[in-house]
């Protein structure tokens, strides 16, 4: 990973101890930024994996695997703090790093989205709109990296960027592993899905609009 403070995502959690104490510790042990970043496609990839294999099994069963997923999306998310921590604080800033910054997180979207599509694929288009809110929240990142090459800067504008879509389904996950014993495990995923649709194309009306007033705005 290689980028500026002023280009990075604000995360309150890149300023607490124990963040800082963890990616120290990644950085005294020699674990690489670019490798960090790959790590949060790979736990993405499991969480998916495990979201899409719930319908084919037993309540039980796919409640152990919500909870999986759950975790798989916090591994991801916590990656994705730590590699830029260990790439500026640890000082192992690499000139492919924003090809690594990037190209895995939007795996990892479409991984972990799709998978809910097919949690979801009991009821009816939930498979379609996992692809849809896997669209959508590629899109988003485009916006804002298409701003930045433009000269417009980085915007991180929501309602459904990055740490927002994988704080909403892992609240679905947990929910469905709960809901799963009533028969509505799909559904509660569907909301979810349908949640971060529609806050992705919002998300990305609100970048483009900002993208196009500030490249406007520029002498």
């Amino acid at each position: 990973m290689n980028t500026s403070d002023s280009a990075r995502r604000p995360i309150k959690a890149r300023d607490t101890k124990w963040a800082a104490s963890i990616a120290a510790a990644l950085a005294r042990s020699g674990v690489k930024p670019n490798a960090i970043s790959v790590f949060s496609a790979v736990f993405a990839g499991g969480a998916g994996m495990a979201l899409a294999f719930t319908p084919q099994v037993s309540p039980a069963s796919a409640a152990g695997l919500f909870a999986v997923g759950a975790l798989g999306i916090q591994l991801r998310l916590l990656c994705n703090l730590f590699d830029g921590m260990v790439a500026i604080e640890g000082g192992f800033k690499t000139k492919s790093g924003e090809v690594f910054n990037e190209l895995p997180d939007r795996f990892a979207d479409a991984f972990i989205l799709v998978g809910a599509g097919f949690a979801a694929g009991r009821c009816a288009h939930g498979l379609t709109l996992g692809w849809v809110a896997a669209l959508l929240a590629v899109g988003t990142a485009y916006v804002r990296a298409l701003g930045a090459a433009a000269g417009a800067g980085q915007c991180f504008l929501g309602p459904m960027a990055k740490q927002h879509r994988m704080a909403t389904m892992t609240v679905a996950a947990v929910g469905a592993a709960v809901a799963g014993f009533f028969g509505y495990s799909a559904a509660v995923m569907f909301v979810a899905l349908a949640v971060v649709a529609v806050g992705g194309a919002i998300t990305v009306a609100r970048r483009t609009r900002w993208v196009v007033r500030a490249l406007e705005a520029k002498p």
